[in-house]
């Protein structure tokens, strides 16, 4: 495919430059995919749309931005097996080098070598008319789902879902999910689909708290307050919950997570940066609980999320309170930054409606 396409990049200064680009050539094990859908991520604002952050590999690297990508194959490379001209693909954020223990477990995510790159990072990602991707990062999107729905299964859902099975979620555990940002509400979403016994919820923001209550996925919603724990505990007759989800990434949220769970509770680490302060022995010793870290998934565990996101009959696009078009993502990344909203998507096509 010949010709020049929009594409958008994070200056680092809180704006969106929309540059024309050529359109890409696959190579050998390589598709070009026509963007369908891409959602904003959280990290995407901290660590690159108001300033670029990390060094190295890990800092943004002057691409197209965008690493939460849903499309369809219009154009195979040389050397392609699986995925075809008209296929419908999920893109796995990070790609690896293949071969390190980390990527061989599916774990791309984690891979430590020089070659690893992820896409609106340091290679070209979804924020743009056409992306080139590696079909080994490709995850087939059926029928059933959008490709709203696909934009968010690597990064948002993809996430929870890893902590979930971390830390194992039934009819028999009580949730509380800290911070309800799309991350959050994801977490609440897929609880829920797994039989977890009550779901309560606390965010600060006054908009998402309303947006909690209005996907009606909790069974109570809690506005940010010191008084948290207290009540959590009051709600679940003085013991806590059985499991905890902090997407808050803020001190107090987190230590509201741990102190929430009851004795041998299990508490899972999702939302990034920042600290958290706690009493090891009273907190976490003496009640025996467990912390876990969760960052994205692996390949293999996203395809099962796939399978069972139709399953369940779950559509993460319901998260989305906000669609542009690429020629206004400065407006979408203006929108995310504020934080009233719930999910962010730059669509094309039938993807804006």
């Amino acid at each position: 495919m010949e010709g020049t396409m929009k594409g958008a990049y994070l200056p680092g200064n809180s704006t969106v430059v929309l540059k024309d680009v050529p359109i890409p050539k696959p190579g050998h094990g390589q598709v070009l995919v026509k963007t369908k859908s891409c959602t904003i991520c959280g990290s995407d604002i901290r660590a690159i749309y108001r300033e670029h952050t990390g060094k190295g590999a890990e800092g943004y690297q002057n691409v197209i931005a965008g690493h939460e990508p849903c499309g369809q194959v219009v154009e195979e490379g040389p050397g392609i097996r699986r995925f075809k001209k008209g296929s419908r693909v999920i893109v796995y954020h990070i790609s690896g080098c293949g071969v390190c223990h980390d990527c061989r477990m599916g774990y791309m995510i984690s891979c430590s070598s020089p070659l690893r790159a992820a896409y609106g990072w340091q290679r070209d990602g979804g924020m743009a008319e056409y992306m080139l991707c590696d079909e080994k990062d490709l995850v087939e999107l059926p029928d059933s789902l959008s490709y709203t729905d696909g934009a968010q299964v690597a990064c948002g859902f993809g996430t929870v879902y890893e902590a979930i099975m971390k830390v194992g979620v039934s009819g028999n555990d009580n949730v509380l999910v800290v911070g309800l940002g799309p991350v959050g509400l994801a977490t609440a979403m897929l609880c829920k689909a797994m039989g977890a016994g009550k779901i309560f919820g606390i965010e600060a923001n006054g908009f998402r708290v309303d947006l909690a209550k209005k996907l009606d996925l909790f069974d109570k919603v809690l506005q940010a307050a010191e008084s948290n724990v207290d009540e959590i505990k009051s709600l679940t007759g003085g013991s806590g919950v059985e499991r905890s989800f902090d997407a808050s990434a803020s001190d107090k949220g987190r230590a509201a997570a741990i102190r929430a769970a009851r004795q041998w509770g299990k508490i899972a680490f999702v939302g990034e940066g920042n600290t958290v302060s706690f009493n090891p022995s009273p907190d976490i010793i003496h009640p025996q609980k467990s912390i876990y870290g969760s960052w994205v998934t692996s390949i293999w565990l996203m395809e099962d999320l796939v399978e069972r996101l139709v399953r369940w009959n779950l559509h993460p696009d319901i998260l989305v309170t906000h669609r542009f078009p690429l020629e206004k993502a400065d407006e979408a990344y203006k929108l995310m930054d504020r934080g009233q909203c719930g999910k962010v998507a730059v669509c094309f096509d039938s993807e804006l409606k």
